[in-house]
């Protein structure tokens, strides 16, 4: 990487946060995770399981 100051006078700290922040940039870390808990946009979320008798049945029928 090539890096040429060509207006005003950098101190060496400013070039060298310019120089991590363009490192950091290239190395594609920068961009989020893709979040595999991301449930509600399952369309699969929208299908009841099975209902089964006990306590909670009264509960479990209004779930989904």
């Amino acid at each position: 990487m090539n890096l040429r100051i060509v207006r005003g006078d950098a101190t060496p700290e400013e070039i060298a946060a310019l120089v991590v922040a363009l490192a950091a940039r290239d190395t594609g870390t920068a961009r989020p995770a893709v979040l595999k808990g991301e449930s509600w946009r399952n369309p699969a979320r929208g299908m009841r399981k099975p209902l089964t008798p006990g306590k909670a049945a009264w509960r479990n029928s209004a779930l989904p």
